[in-house]
């Protein structure tokens, strides 16, 4: 999935969630598993598009 693909989900998805929780309420299964799916998407970006900075240890 190339990331503009990705980034369309990401708000899709978000979108979504913020109408389940309107709709429903933020503990809602429905919010949950939105959240949830969101989570994922957003994950999935970091791994592939977001530079990691090395840690340094003192």
């Amino acid at each position: 999935m190339i990331k503009s693909e990705l980034v369309a989900l990401i708000e899709k998805k978000r979108a979504e969630l913020i109408q389940a929780a309107n709709t429903n309420g933020y503990t809602s299964s429905i919010a949950i598993r939105c959240s949830q799916e969101l989570d994922q998407l957003l994950n999935e970006y970091n791994r592939k598009y977001t530079k990691r900075v090395p840690s340094t240890s003192y």
